[in-house]
């Protein structure tokens, strides 16, 4: 068989009759055999002839007592089994592997998913390929204890009572608009020019402390406010980002949901003045879920994330 190629091979093995054969020796019975595989003793039989016929060789003599395997059937029954054992241990440690490989549910706000967590998420996802990640952005309390998340990224001023918790990210605020506001729109030099613009905002409903408002950037910064010539308000930031991408008006950045878009150029600062928000990104979750290493190790890489986040550029270039 030596013209013969592995893929031939392989193609051709009578499989079934290699485990019968396989079955016989080891049990020195056909009878026996034909009751372990499920079949008739004639099955049983036939078998074993269609692979004496496919090698040449005679692998097994059949007697009234008991059934006596050649040296070529011993041969051949040996491989069988090393074979089958190595695929049956490769098999067990799939299976072990998949039911220790637990998939991370993350619950997260949905303007920090969508504006800061999923473009970074690739990432992890190409460096940990065997962590799965399921994120949810219902914005409701996390149930940890249901199963419905591990890990929850959450936004406000801490207190979270028996759980893990530590800031991953503190925010400034300052305002933000896209540049083809700057280059087609009234104009927009100073916060005084606000009063020809839409202004877009959060609604704040659930963040206990002082939110960080377009009030709570002018009280900080000093800056009087004036009445904008509209206001539009959004029940989630990203909404209220992806506004301002459109060029619909200026909207309140917050820092981690815009730095994207800041650094790429599709978001600009037209004003200096920035206020530090009082409220920040925590990572929250069970006392004992970091002793899991996968859970360990996604909270580690949220760590490095944040360390690297980049630095705010500089304010709107020159259009």
């Amino acid at each position: 068989m030596t013209d013969i190629s592995h893929a031939d091979v392989m193609r051709q093995l009578p499989y079934p009759a290699l485990r019968v054969v396989e079955a016989v020796v080891r049990l020195r019975s056909f009878s026996r055999a034909a009751e372990e595989m499920g079949m008739t003793q004639s099955a049983v039989s036939q078998h074993v002839r269609a692979l004496e016929d496919w090698t040449g060789r005679r692998l097994l003599i059949r007697g009234r007592r008991a059934s006596t395997a050649t040296e070529d059937g011993e041969l051949l029954a040996a491989a069988i089994a090393e074979g089958i054992g190595r695929i049956g241990a490769a098999i067990d440690h799939l299976q072990k592997k998949s039911r220790t490989t637990t998939t991370i549910n993350i619950a997260c706000p949905p303007g920090f998913a969508v504006n800061w967590l999923f473009p970074r998420l690739l990432n992890f996802d190409m460096d940990h390929p065997d962590i799965p990640v399921s994120v949810s952005t219902q914005p409701d309390d996390v149930l940890f204890e249901t199963g419905r998340a591990d890990v929850a990224i959450r936004y406000g001023t801490g207190g979270y009572s028996g759980l893990h918790a530590e800031r991953l990210l503190g925010e400034r605020v300052f305002p933000v608009c896209a540049p083809a506001l700057i280059a087609s729109g009234p104009r927009l030099d100073a916060a005084a020019d606000l009063a020809r613009h839409t202004l877009l905002a959060d609604i704040h409903t659930t963040q206990k402390g002082e939110p960080p408002t377009w009030e709570f950037w002018a009280k900080e910064t000093g800056t009087s406010l004036p009445k904008p010539a509209r206001m539009r308000r959004f029940g989630q930031s990203n909404l209220t980002v992806q506004a301002a991408l459109q060029g619909a008006g200026v909207a309140l950045g917050r820092e981690p949901l815009v730095i994207d878009a800041l650094c790429s150029g599709r978001l600009m600062r037209p004003f200096p003045e920035i206020a530090v928000s009082r409220l920040f990104y925590w990572v929250v979750c069970p006392l004992r879920a970091l002793d899991q290493p996968h859970i360990a190790e996604f909270v580690g890489w949220l760590r490095r994330e944040a360390a690297r986040q980049a630095p705010l550029p500089d304010l709107r270039r020159e259009l």
